[in-house]
């Protein structure tokens, strides 16, 4: 089955029919190209999906992500915009291994086309002129036949006039000749060029076509067999994203399965609970006697005649009804004293925990002073010993003022859980850097919390929140003595430090390090008293001075 032999005419149509087949193969790389443009676009719409209902940060909404539902939610978002993610896969091999590759095979095609049927045309030409050839061979024979019959015909008629001269006969008779003589040289081309034309037609259509047609063919096929890999790799691309996918879903799903809504309900009862009793039974009172109205523990009346209250768990009053109390808006004192009891062990607790992280960063800060100083005694060429004692100290009064600060927090901490039936002046009294306060203060903070109306208010929170004067301990403890310098570097980049912490450097400036980078990729240096920050470490060249190198890598050692 071959087109050179099958299809040795059909010049035109094969021609119309390969064109159709570049159409097609152009045609499916169209469509590619807007399956890619989809998968883009549907990845966007989920990315953006995702995003618009990812939890904002240090919003109230982001509370809410401590149960195991909105964490499942939020899990699902995650891996949506995984999901996404291999759309976009799908898309970028798409391109890649399809579209790509396909459009430079099509230009190739179209050369290749060009060529074979330019060659096909040639040999056309060819061909056409042959026949031209031998017709204009064959019409010169033919009419050199007629010219010498005609001379033939009139030199007989010559001769057999008696009254033409001999003369005329002679010349008659060579005219005759020299035509015949014609006929015969145009016989013998045109069946020269008879033979010629038929050895050309026999190549023509049984070599030259045929060969012409034959690549023509290969040409075709090997069109159909790469529309046809290309069709697969469509389908494999998107098998191969397929166990991802999978993934995916099987994260979602596990999201769900991981959802406890006893845990959620627990959670629940942690957050609100407030911790008060529920209000007890109201007492009839008699109004037709004329007796002494009675007012029982749990009433939702106040007492005010008496004009004060008897305060308990920091002055809310136990016949409350919290549930209803509507609170004002603003900073709540010290002692969280303005939240439901259960509420107020938590922050309290939370306070607590915060205050002894700090203690123990001081308390590290101290350690390592502590081995420097000791290095300095044993080796004084290193550095001054003396010069870690003013930092030792403001370290010290540090932890001195933090560990009063815990005190303080326990003691209102222990009153919430019951280890204290209430407030008293000698527990306040435990705490040596609040002697010179205004007790009343504090005794007030709970009792000014009821309104004369008996509702609830916090408005005099500001009122109440213990205030620690300003005294030179707090002025030592603000002026930090500045860190020593362990060598220089110059700036190898400007660096326009915008962020906290930071500090701009212009190109080539000279300034001192005072702390080497710790593997974050940030270096510490100082400009002068006033000026130091941090730096990233690939902008700048250290010289680290080798005695303070020598110390810092002692102190690295100790410490580990």
């Amino acid at each position: 089955m071959s087109w050179g032999t099958e299809l040795w005419d059909q010049f035109d149509n094969l021609e119309k029919h390969t064109q159709c087949g570049i159409d097609v193969l152009e045609k499916y790389i169209k469509f590619v190209k807007e399956r890619t443009e989809i998968e883009l676009s549907y990845a966007k719409q989920l990315r953006n999906l995702s995003k618009k209902y990812q939890p904002k940060k240090n919003s109230k909404e982001e509370e809410e992500y401590r149960y195991t539902s909105t964490r499942a939610f939020l899990a699902t978002l995650n891996e949506m915009n995984d999901y996404a993610g291999q759309h976009e896969v799908i898309s970028e091999n798409m391109t890649s291994l399809i579209t790509g590759e396909l459009t430079r095979y099509v230009q190739e095609l179209k050369q290749e086309r060009k060529s074979h049927f330019h060659d096909g045309r040639k040999a056309q030409q060819h061909i056409e002129t042959c026949w031209k050839q031998l017709e204009a061979s064959k019409r010169r024979f033919e009419r050199d036949c007629k010219e010498a019959d005609r001379a033939q015909q009139y030199f007989e008629k010559m001769d057999a006039d008696i009254n033409v001269t001999k003369a005329d006969v002679e010349k008659a008779r060579q005219q005759a000749q020299l035509r015949h003589q014609m006929a015969e040289d145009s016989k013998a081309e045109y069946s020269s060029t008879l033979q010629k034309f038929n050895s050309e037609q026999h190549d023509h259509y049984y070599t030259h076509i045929p060969n012409i047609f034959q690549k023509i063919q290969e040409m075709e096929e090997r069109r159909i067999v790469r529309i046809g890999e290309s069709m697969k790799t469509f389908a494999e691309v998107d098998r191969q994203v397929i166990p991802i996918i999978g993934k995916c879903l099987d994260e979602i799903t596990k999201a769900a399965e991981s959802i406890d809504h006893k845990n959620d309900s627990q959670l629940v009862i942690e957050a609100f609970k407030s911790g008060f009793e529920p209000p007890g039974d109201i007492d009839f009172e008699d109004f037709t006697q004329p007796m002494k109205r009675t007012i029982s523990e749990s009433s939702l009346s106040n007492s005010r005649a008496d004009g004060k209250s008897e305060p308990k768990f920091g002055g809310k009053s136990k016949g409350k009804l919290w549930p209803f109390i509507k609170k004002n808006k603003g900073a709540g004192p010290e002692d969280f004293s303005n939240l439901p009891p259960e509420q107020r062990r938590k922050k309290l607790q939370q306070k607590v925990d915060e205050l002894n992280k700090d203690i123990q960063k001081e308390m590290d800060q101290r350690d390592a002073l502590t081995k420097m100083k000791d290095v300095y005694i044993k080796n004084p060429q290193m550095g001054d010993a003396a010069s870690v004692d003013h930092r030792l100290a403001e370290l010290g009064q540090n932890i001195e003022k933090l560990r009063l600060e815990v005190q303080k927090f326990e003691g209102w901490l222990a009153e919430v859980e019951g280890r204290l039936p209430t407030r008293t002046e000698q527990a306040r009294r435990q705490s040596g850097l609040y002697e010179a306060q205004n007790t009343s203060a504090v005794n007030s903070c709970a009792q000014d919390r009821e309104s004369p109306d008996g509702s609830y208010t916090e408005e005099q929170s500001q009122e109440t929140e213990m205030k620690v004067p300003a005294t030179d301990f707090d002025d030592e403890f603000d002026d930090e003595e500045p860190l020593p310098t362990i060598g220089t570097c110059k700036a190898l980049y400007t660096f326009e430090g915008q962020n906290e912490g930071t500090i701009s450097v212009a190109e080539g400036e000279m300034l001192y390090v005072i702390e080497e980078d710790k593997g974050d990729g940030w270096t510490r240096i100082r400009r002068n008293e006033d000026e130091e920050g941090y730096v990233p470490t690939s902008y700048v060249e250290v010289y680290l001075d080798k005695n303070a190198k020598d110390v810092y890598k002692s102190l690295q050692t100790i410490s580990e």
